[in-house]
């Protein structure tokens, strides 16, 4: 009975430090970018708390990659077969890099990426969104 106390105070302390590392974490990514994130051990389910800020593609039980959506901070948890956490922590999606631009007119803001020559940015949805708007009426001279 000795042992077996033993054993799982062992089991315990060293479960104590995985269980540590595996929360508080921060994952930092671009908005429209991806950064591959590894895990310590196997992934059996992943939950993401606002898909419209970060989204995750398993590409393998140790390896996920996370994509920057919409700006903003939210959270990944990653639980193994057994409902165990092997990771939790907050998903930071900036501001994109400095090849884009925002053009204001008004209060409509328009999205540029530019490489040489600059292009609108096109997100989730919006290109089905500009193409049903109609479109503005040209003025008469």
């Amino acid at each position: 009975m000795r042992r077996l106390e033993a054993a799982l105070a062992v089991l315990i302390i060293a479960a104590t430090p995985a269980m540590a590392q595996a929360a508080g974490r921060s994952v930092s990514v671009p908005l429209d970018q991806v950064t591959r994130l590894n895990l310590a051990g196997r992934a059996a389910s992943v939950i993401v708390g606002n898909p419209s800020i970060a989204d995750v593609t398993v590409v393998d039980e140790r390896t996920l990659y996370v994509s920057g959506r919409g700006g903003g901070v939210t959270e990944i948890v990653v639980l193994d077969r057994t409902g165990a956490p092997i990771y939790e922590g907050d998903v930071v999606v900036t501001a994109p890099n400095d090849s884009q631009v925002s053009v204001w007119r008004g209060a409509q803001v328009t999205e540029m990426a530019c490489a040489g020559v600059c292009s609108p940015v096109t997100r989730n949805g919006e290109a089905a969104a500009q193409q049903a708007a109609p479109a503005p009426a040209a003025p008469n001279p």
